[in-house]
């Protein structure tokens, strides 16, 4: 298989094949990394040709630091423009709160296949699935959460565990109706 940077080296020597090789390659995981925020296929579809338009059009711009970080780049840029498509459809809300007691009791996730907690995770609030992603997926602290959606660090926290809670919640669902 082509490395990151023979890929790159085609494409910035201007070979048009290798542009459509960058989007076999990394469209899949695009929208998985995608449908992590915006659980709607069609609405995540127009979302990936955004940002697939920026990934090539800024191709040029992209700074290789070794193998790993064309594939992260594209996630972050994919991240960045499911988050604006949030904030443009009015679909994040934030409130101040103090967080919740969490219940701490460990929910096994292993028994939970991928697919299903991917498709738990979409059931969240928006708000709650954003910064559930921001956290888990993308490791930002609460501090980072709280600088780019531009909230406090106590609401970044306080949705974090309310998300947790009731993805946990989901959880214990699932598998008491699989003991049944």
């Amino acid at each position: 298989m082509e490395t990151e940077r023979e890929l790159l080296d085609a494409i910035r020597s201007g070979n048009r094949e290798a542009l459509k090789r960058l989007y076999d390659r990394f469209s899949g995981y695009a929208m998985a990394i995608g449908l992590r925020y915006i659980p709607n296929r069609e609405e995540m579809r127009d979302v990936l040709q955004d940002s697939f338009v920026k990934i090539l059009t800024s191709i040029d711009q992209f700074d290789y630091r070794g193998e790993g970080s064309l594939k992260n780049w594209v996630a972050r840029i994919v991240a960045n423009k499911a988050i604006d498509y949030l904030r443009e459809h009015e679909r994040i809300n934030f409130v101040d709160t103090i967080p919740e007691e969490l219940d701490e009791e460990a929910t096994d996730m292993i028994d939970i296949p991928p697919d299903i907690l991917t498709e738990m995770i979409g059931r969240l609030p928006d708000n709650y699935r954003l910064v559930l992603n921001l956290f888990v997926f993308q490791q930002q602290s609460h501090k980072e959460i709280a600088q780019f959606l531009g909230i406090k660090e106590s609401t970044s926290a306080s949705i974090y565990f309310r998300a947790r809670k009731m993805l946990s919640r989901m959880i214990k669902e699932y598998l008491n109706r699989q003991e049944r």
